[in-house]
């Protein structure tokens, strides 16, 4: 007889005992079998459900990233207009230059702070 590597059990090959008996115990065993099934069924349909939820809370917060990104854009456009003309007004080089300095000391007092924490 070959073996198979299967999870499941072969059925019985032995003829049942005929009659009330080996028809009832047939029954319990569909019985047990399909509630198995549905115990089954009820988990599959639970982690369903639960995938949905976290897709669905997922999309929500990946949509308000993309409006927080859309926003910054506007915000960083605007800032840089206002750099360029105030690049093109008079003395604004040194102005430039401050500004430019002022961003490095809060570059290096954070990398400092965060390197030392």
């Amino acid at each position: 007889m070959r073996r198979n590597n299967y999870p499941y059990q072969p059925l019985n090959q032995h003829p049942a005992p005929s009659g009330p008996a080996g028809h009832d115990a047939l029954e319990a065993e569909n019985e047990r079998a399909a509630e198995e099934l549905q115990q089954k069924i009820g988990a599959l349909k639970s982690l369903t459900i639960d995938i949905g939820n976290e897709v669905r809370y997922q999309d929500k917060l990946l949509r308000g990233i993309d409006d927080d990104m859309d926003r910054t854009g506007g915000f960083l456009g605007n800032t840089m207009t206002r750099v360029v003309r105030l690049a093109k007004q008079g003395g604004g080089s040194k102005q430039m230059c401050y500004m430019f300095l002022f961003v490095m000391f809060v570059f290096v007092l954070l990398w400092l702070t965060l390197k030392f924490k």
